[in-house]
């Protein structure tokens, strides 16, 4: 048995110019903040991709909670309690911030989301797409947080987030990342893609570090802080 909540084995995703994963293996444990580091090509949106159902993986095995999640479609898994952010800031952005939040939630829900970005309660009234980048991050994780009232939607158990930081500001992460943080202490599991290590390390439990598609440390941050060429290696070799 594993204590992990997360357990990939094997993991091999071809994405048509070859294998972009090969043999990957990680566990994440229950209530854990992982980071998933690398450079640009790694493999570590398509990890991603392969635990939430947007593709499906050559070879390997992917366990929730010990159940295999082979042949789920990625609805099925969202009904396990998995959510993924991925990139790009996905907002309606012709509704408003309360309307996006109506789309995946009853009103009675918004204030859990509120409560952890009340920087959103000002502009519920506002077209997304008019938001700032970091404030449509803020409406996306929110959306991704309270997207389950019903019986047959496991509310959110492991959350996946792809370049949480990608084109905002680091006044803007800074504000991000001690949420993603706080909700760990809350016994929500989180697998966050990073390329910028110096961002999210500190806040880790366990760190995994992705090159040319294989993992090739997993460990807490004091241990990857011990093997410094480990990332050396990942992002400037050739």
């Amino acid at each position: 048995m594993t204590d992990h909540l997360l357990d990939i084995s094997g993991l091999s995703v071809d994405r048509g110019s070859g294998d972009v994963l090969r043999d990957a293996r990680l566990g994440v444990g229950p209530g854990e903040l992982a980071v998933l580091l690398g450079p640009n090509g790694a493999g570590k949106t398509s990890l991603l991709d392969a635990v939430s159902g947007l593709v499906q993986p050559r070879t390997g095995v992917i366990r929730l909670d010990g159940r295999n999640l082979a042949g789920l479609s990625r609805t099925r898994r969202a009904r396990l309690g998995i959510r993924h952010v991925e990139q790009g800031r996905t907002v309606f952005a012709d509704l408003t911030v309360a309307e996006n939040l109506a789309v995946v939630a009853p009103a009675r829900r918004h204030n859990e989301a509120l409560g952890l970005f009340p920087e959103l309660e000002k502009r519920l009234h506002t077209r997304a797409g008019l938001l700032s980048g970091g404030e449509q991050q803020m409406l996306v994780l929110a959306r991704a947080l309270i997207s389950s009232d019903s019986p047959r939607v496991a509310p959110p158990r492991l959350l996946l987030l792809d370049e949480l930081s990608l084109g905002l500001a680091p006044v803007v992460v800074s504000r991000l990342l001690p949420v993603v943080r706080s909700l760990t202490d809350r016994g929500m599991t989180v697998l966050l893609v990073e390329q910028f290590a110096t961002l999210v390390v500190p806040l880790a439990d366990t760190v995994h570090v992705l090159d040319r598609g294989r993992v090739v440390f997993s460990g807490t941050p004091s241990e990857l802080d011990e093997n410094p060429g480990v990332l050396h290696e990942a992002y400037l070799a050739t």
